[in-house]
């Protein structure tokens, strides 16, 4: 298995890249929350599930994330990280009806800026059943942060997950899933960076 050399930010053309939610006072949340509603409602193929207790959940795990992630001697210089996918991932970007990718070489990025998780961290730091979502199995790598020096060895050991399209999206997030290993670029740097240099 050859291990991809770029990870992958998917958004919608819409809203531009990096967009954090986690980067909003509580006032501007509440309105871009409901304009996403609104949207979703208008166009059923934005399929991102958003909403107060997603907001909640989401969080609670970048906090858990970022503890582990200083515990194993990262250095985060944000609260909640710029998430990427490792390689390619058509399915995630069919939640969007209009989407778009920022690509980075991670082998170019500080190791003290950037984690990883396997799976998607919502599912590797195993809050959802909190939040009345199904509890996953519990597998080997749930409840870790990994370090990029660590990819090579955590995908010749699990592989890669299946991140095809063509799966019907209703209640995805109710769903037990493995479709993608998540990077969080935990600093501004490498993404302003890529971004002014036309990435």
């Amino acid at each position: 298995m050859t291990l991809p050399n770029e990870i992958t930010h998917y958004y919608s053309r819409s809203d531009g890249p990096f967009r954090n939610l986690s980067d909003l006072d509580a006032k501007q949340l509440a309105i871009v929350l409901e304009k996403l509603k609104d949207r979703k409602a208008k166009n059923p193929a934005f399929r991102r599930v958003f909403g107060a207790a997603y907001m909640e959940l989401r969080r609670r795990t970048e906090a858990k994330l970022r503890d582990l992630f200083i515990a194993r001697g990262g250095r985060p210089r944000r609260q909640s990280p710029h998430y990427f996918v490792l390689g390619e991932c058509a399915w995630f970007a069919g939640l969007y009806p209009d989407p778009a990718a920022v690509r980075l070489d991670w082998r170019s990025l500080p190791r003290a800026l950037v984690s990883f998780t396997y799976p998607d961290s919502f599912v590797s730091m195993r809050l959802g059943p909190q939040y009345g979502l199904p509890p996953e199995p519990l597998r080997p790598y749930h409840e870790k942060v990994f370090l990029l020096d660590e990819l090579a060895d955590v995908t010749a050991r699990y592989g890669m997950p299946d991140g095809g399209a063509g799966e019907d999206y209703a209640d995805y997030h109710k769903r037990t899933f493995e479709k993608y290993i998540e990077v969080q670029v935990w600093a501004d740097d490498p993404v302003t960076d890529c971004l002014k240099s036309g990435c």
